[in-house]
């Protein structure tokens, strides 16, 4: 089948592609930049360069490439440092989420693709009150913090695009990133902060996160390229957490000490409210109607195996 991805040299795009030309696809990734079209070309693909926010530039590429499965992969997150101006931060990745969709979508529909897969989050945006763990029926939060909308408004936009555009759209709302290739490996940035005592435990920490290795989201994501009517799935591990639980043992996975416990008014003055939020109210997701309909599993079905043998 032929296969055009956008974001192919993102964390989740390293491991996508090879798993895609390993299936027997005809791939071709989009990406911004001549330097990274040698990654696309090492792992198979066709490279084509252009930037996923000039539409006649990425309707051009996708009907050129005339794919049956356009995979929308496009954020910005490596450029995330700090969540206390969340919409400042991830107002590269909104505008991806935004316009990109939207150009990536008159693109697959030029180019007479029959389906289109793009990338949400299971994490955040789930409704902060209720059940801990959320299912794809669920609402999403509708008041969530001020300094977030912006960002929230841009995963509505996308989940919706999706949802209407006339192809068979797929929406994958991804847990929460770790091994290698994302910021949360042995060394990574989160490793380093934890073992710097810099990653504390705020106030309860019962905030609920799903987790997701990368190898597991692109095998999930290999699985809706033929798998799954249209809709939306959670794609994450088999047990959503506490960051109060999960914390410590990831600490532990990588040799470093326990992390300090705060009080939730001085989460808020270090860190702002978001970091209060997702400390101690998000809520985890649900796999189980991807793996009844995608005909997919994670290969490691809990964060706890995930962190003993994942972390790279």
């Amino acid at each position: 089948m032929r296969i055009f991805v956008a974001g192919g040299t993102g964390a989740l795009g390293q491991h996508l592609l090879p798993q895609l030309v390993a299936a027997g696809h005809d791939v071709t990734a989009l990406t911004r930049s001549e330097a990274k079209s040698a990654a696309v070309r090492q792992a198979g693909a066709e490279a084509v360069v252009a930037d996923a926010l000039d539409r006649a530039s990425v309707v051009a590429a996708v009907r050129a490439a005339r794919p049956d499965v356009v995979i929308h992969q496009l954020t910005a997150l490596s450029q995330i440092k700090s969540f206390r101006k969340f919409d400042q931060e991830f107002a590269l990745t909104n505008r991806l989420r935004t316009e990109g969709t939207d150009n990536l979508l008159a693109g697959a529909q030029a180019a007479g693709a029959r389906r289109f897969i793009a990338q949400s989050f299971a994490g955040w945006p789930l409704e902060r009150a209720g059940s801990r763990v959320k299912t794809e029926e669920d609402p999403l939060d509708p008041n969530p913090p001020a300094n977030q909308r912006r960002s929230f408004a841009a995963i509505q936009h996308l989940e919706q695009a999706v949802g209407k555009a006339d192809l068979e759209g797929i929406v994958l709302r991804y847990g929460g990133f770790y091994g290698p290739g994302s910021n949360m490996t042995r060394d990574g940035d989160i490793a380093q902060l934890v073992r710097k005592r810099r990653f504390p435990i705020v106030g309860d920490g019962q905030g609920v996160w799903s987790f997701c290795h990368l190898f597991d989201a692109a095998a999930a994501t290999v699985a809706a390229v033929d798998h799954g009517a249209s809709g939306i799935y959670n794609v994450c591990d088999d047990e959503p957490v506490e960051i109060a639980t999960w914390l410590p043992d990831f600490a532990q996975a990588i040799g470093a000490p326990a992390p300090r416990h705060v009080p939730t008014w001085l989460g808020r003055v270090l860190g702002g409210e978001i970091v209060v939020s997702v400390m101690t109210r998000v809520r985890g997701a649900s796999n189980a109607k991807a793996k009844a309909t995608l005909d997919w599993k994670p290969r490691f079905a809990t964060y706890r195996e995930g962190f003993r043998a994942g972390l790279g």
